[in-house]
């Protein structure tokens, strides 16, 4: 399969005709919930960061933001018995739990995120490395679709997107799990370091116009901080 093109939608990487290697990533419920605990406490050993970023650019709370929000899905998926949960159940829940606990934008963005995931991975027990990657992409897919942002806007999805494509790549080249979310992790890294050169055509942000270049966006920042943690949970 050739190397995904951006375009309008971000398509799960469909089985490559050439021989495989063979695949023993196995996720499940549990190593879902570890991926959100990951996250939350990612999120909040970043949340000072993350507000000063928002401070330059923003109203300086996307890091209390993303904290609360992720606080609210660990604490809501702790008592659930994982072994009769299956991963949509789980991934569901943790969009609902992130939507009431966040009134910022970053509240439907990433509910909608988890929403497309739950999706993605409908009627499956166990997940594989593609299964997962397919996860990942249903993400971007669901905030670039929420936001409606693209490349070059100044926002999270300029970490999403490129993080996705680059785990749709490597998974359709053969490569494991562990490969594909690396490549996601250094992609999301670049793109949220390309904000720096963007001016902001997105929420308040937008209203500072040139003001806004020279910062990377907080959202961006949140966002490399989330797949950091969720590559070292799952991979």
């Amino acid at each position: 399969m050739a190397s995904c093109r951006r375009c309008s939608t971000i398509h799960a990487t469909a089985p490559c005709s050439a021989p495989a290697e063979e695949r023993s990533v196995s996720i499940d419920s549990v190593d879902l919930k570890r991926m959100f605990d990951a996250i939350a406490v990612a999120i909040e050993a970043d949340k000072d960061r993350l507000c000063q970023l928002d401070g330059v650019i923003g109203d300086a709370d996307h890091g209390i933001a993303m904290a609360l929000g992720f606080n609210a899905v660990r604490d809501a998926l702790a008592p659930l018995d994982l072994a009769a949960t299956e991963p949509t159940a789980l991934l569901n829940m943790a969009a609902k739990s992130f939507l009431n606990a966040v009134g910022a934008s970053s509240g439907p963005l990433y509910a909608t995120a988890f929403m497309r995931a739950a999706a993605a991975v409908k009627g499956k027990t166990t997940l594989t490395d593609a299964d997962v990657v397919a996860l990942f992409q249903a993400m971007a897919q669901g905030i670039r679709d929420r936001g409606k942002a693209e490349i070059g806007e100044k926002t999270m999805i300029d970490a999403w997107l490129p993080a996705a494509e680059a785990a749709g790549a490597s998974n359709a080249a053969g490569k494991g799990l562990a490969e594909s979310l690396d490549a996601a992790v250094g992609a999301a890294r670049r793109g949220a370091e390309a904000t720096k050169d963007m001016i902001a055509a997105k929420g308040r942000s937008s209203r500072l116009g040139e003001r806004s270049l020279g910062h990377i966006d907080p959202g961006a920042a949140s966002a490399v901080t989330v797949i950091e943690a969720l590559r070292e949970s799952l991979a």
